[in-house]
């Protein structure tokens, strides 16, 4: 039996935290892979809430600082890497700890999904024919692969042009890639949820974006915008990084932008609820102590049947 486990649950949860005590007690036992899609970016260490560097001496993290702020994560990139890491922490014999909220990317690790291919060329094409004729691309999903077709709403061009890149560039249908993120299967990884009040959540969020202004984060988006290569499409996206960078890049008052990133933040944790609620897999713990206990049986248990 996979001597790993996920933590999962809402931004300032404190799973990070508890994740971080679990491995550093474990006498190098288990390491944590990052599940997050903006802490693979060097630089961007407040507003992740990345483990910092006398954390990383005490606990081996993985899939921190693996990318340049100019470049683009994909979910298929990560998920490679993710193996990778999985494999080497398999070959310490030690066991694995996911810990993050990017949902899509615990999806395609734990339940190691097929994942298309990218093809930017294809899709700066499609997306100039959306512009103009958006009916006409659904009616062609509809004929190559009208599986997917089902599945999407004509009107929404972000996805029917990601089905027909996938179907143009790789010459399969896009449905053959699996049944989609609205099917569960059999646990591979147990899940691990941490819950708290979403008033409690807000409380946190406001406290450490606080924090982090303090630390310095204005200072560290005005780096990162200032870097010659500036920053990819993924790393702007990042949740109070962009709501801070039109501070920096196009002056706009810093208590505004500072209230924008809040309420973005706080949607984010209800996105990540709903997302993991979804998943019936999930064991959800309203004790810290609790869900902490629970990671340690599992680890216990498969290295007892491992032995």
């Amino acid at each position: 039996m996979s001597r790993a486990v996920a933590l999962v649950g809402a931004t300032a949860s404190g799973k990070s935290r508890l994740a971080h005590a679990l491995a550093r007690d474990s006498a190098g036992e288990v390491e944590v892979v990052s599940v997050d899609a903006m802490a693979v970016y060097r630089g961007m260490d407040l507003a992740t809430a990345k483990a910092t560097l006398a954390e990383r001496r005490e606990v081996a993290y993985h899939l921190l600082d693996v990318l340049d702020p100019d470049e683009e994560c994909t979910v298929a990139l990560f998920q490679r890497w993710a193996r990778t890491a999985a494999a080497d922490i398999a070959s310490r014999g030690h066991a694995t700890l996911y810990v993050g909220g990017t949902g899509l990317y615990h999806r395609a690790v734990l339940d190691d999904l097929a994942i298309p291919g990218v093809y930017p060329e294809v899709r700066k094409r499609l997306e100039l024919e959306a512009e103009s004729d958006l009916g006409a691309l659904y009616e062609e999903l509809a004929r190559v692969d009208p599986v997917a077709a089902a599945r999407l709403e004509p009107s929404n061009a972000r996805r029917v042009v990601r089905a027909l890149e996938v179907v143009r560039g790789s010459g399969r249908p896009f449905s053959s890639f699996g049944q989609g993120l609205a099917t569960y299967g059999p646990v591979r990884v147990t899940q691990v949820g941490l819950r708290v009040e979403l008033a409690e959540i807000d409380r946190r969020i406001e406290a450490r974006f606080a924090a982090w202004l303090g630390a310095g984060l204005v200072e560290e988006v005005a780096r990162l915008a200032g870097s010659p290569r500036g920053l990819s499409r993924t790393a702007r996206q990042a949740v109070g990084y962009r709501e801070l960078l039109a501070h920096v890049e196009r002056g706009e008052p810093l208590e505004a932008c500072v209230e924008r990133a809040l309420v973005a933040s706080r949607r984010l944790a209800r996105r990540q609820l709903a997302w993991f609620d979804r998943d019936p897999r999930v064991e959800w713990f309203d004790d810290p102590a609790h869900a902490r206990a629970r990671v340690e049986a599992v680890l216990v248990r498969a290295a007892a049947v491992r032995d």
